[in-house]
């Protein structure tokens, strides 16, 4: 479970122990006088009085702190939280101090005088302690913003990592090399130009996926190339099993997206669903007005379902992530499986 920065956080309770039976004695001797430090009987029934009510207020003061938190969360907003949260916090001590003085006075509180001077102080007090004490808290809610970022900075750097690490087991996949050559050695004793077109699609298609990971970015029309050599190799090897329709508008063809993030989706679907004759596959590739790109497929899965980890879609996701953006939305029912992701910008 994730740090949930907008409440309060453990080491706030701790500021809070620490700081509040330091508060607590200089309030009552405010309030009380030396009789408060002479007196047991005063000294133990004054502790009690004030534990008792300022305790729960302090919780209290926490509502607004974690409201301001959720409202204004980010580090650059430190001073708008930190001054909302002052002056309610400054106001919500003004009635409790204030109901303490004439608390004590009404129950005839043991060598208590209400005085308008020492109730001022005592104002004083609580105001230069919400001052310190909204330091304290400030401080390590940036602090814990601060741990927190880089802790995401760090699973992402890791993430990454694992994504370019899966992308390059990818373009060394024996399975998807074994199935072309299989389809190859096929195709020489049936039709010589058909496999020397085969072998100039799969020289394309291993081209690219050496060159293009390098780059974070590419543009939609040199996926599409790639994916028209690529499916082009899946289309020898299932024939009518197999469709793909691409609908892409002329004025998306150079926005930009992950590399491999078309030949992900469409192993995705060739891997997990029947392809027949009698029952094909049929995979889209679209663009919204909206400037989205759309995959789709039809759903008639295997009977023994190929193992998955996610590991290809998690992959989109991660790219999206480091590159600042999210929007990648997946919709499966029991016919379809469709994912939405954003294009971003043109290329130069």
């Amino acid at each position: 479970m994730g740090l949930n920065l907008n409440r309060y956080t453990q080491r706030d309770t701790w500021i809070a122990l620490g700081l509040l039976p330091f508060y607590y004695f200089l309030l009552n001797y405010l309030m009380l006088g030396k009789a408060y430090v002479q007196r047991w009987d005063v000294f133990l029934l004054g502790s009690l009085i004030i534990f008792l009510i300022w305790t729960p207020a302090f919780f209290l003061h926490a509502l607004p702190a974690v409201y301001f938190r959720k409202r204004f969360p980010h580090i650059r907003q430190t001073w708008t939280r930190m001054t909302l949260a002052l002056v309610t916090h400054m106001a919500m001590s003004t009635v409790v101090i204030t109901f303490l003085f004439y608390f004590y006075h009404w129950i005839d509180f043991p060598s208590y005088t209400f005085e308008s001077s020492r109730l001022g102080m005592a104002l004083l007090l609580g105001y230069m302690g919400n001052v310190v004490a909204n330091i304290v808290h400030e401080s390590v809610y940036t602090f814990e913003k601060w741990s927190q970022t880089i802790r995401e900075t760090e699973k992402l750097k890791k993430a990454n990592l694992q994504s370019q690490l899966d992308s390059l087991k990818q373009q060394v996949n024996p399975h998807f090399l074994f199935n072309s050559l299989n389809t190859l050695s096929s195709l020489i004793d049936e039709d010589t130009e058909k496999a020397e077109t085969f072998i100039d699609e799969l020289s394309s298609v291993y081209r690219y996926l050496l060159q293009t990971n390098e780059n974070a970015l590419t543009s939609l029309r040199d996926e599409l190339r790639f994916i028209d050599s690529y499916f082009h190799l899946l289309k020898t090897r299932y024939g009518t099993g197999i469709t793909l329709q691409v609908q892409v508008a002329d004025q998306h063809r150079e926005a930009q997206l992950p590399p491999l993030t078309l030949q992900m989706l469409v192993e995705n679907a060739v891997k997990h669903n029947i392809i027949m004759a009698d029952q094909p596959l049929q995979i889209r590739i679209e663009t919204t007005p909206a400037g989205q790109l759309v995959v789709s497929n039809n759903v008639q899965l295997k009977n023994v379902r190929a193992a998955s980890n996610g590991v290809g879609l998690a992959n989109i996701a991660t790219k999206y992530q480091l590159l600042g953006r999210d929007g990648l939305e997946i919709q499966n029912t029991e016919t379809s499986f469709r994912v939405t992701l954003p294009l971003m910008g043109h290329a130069g």
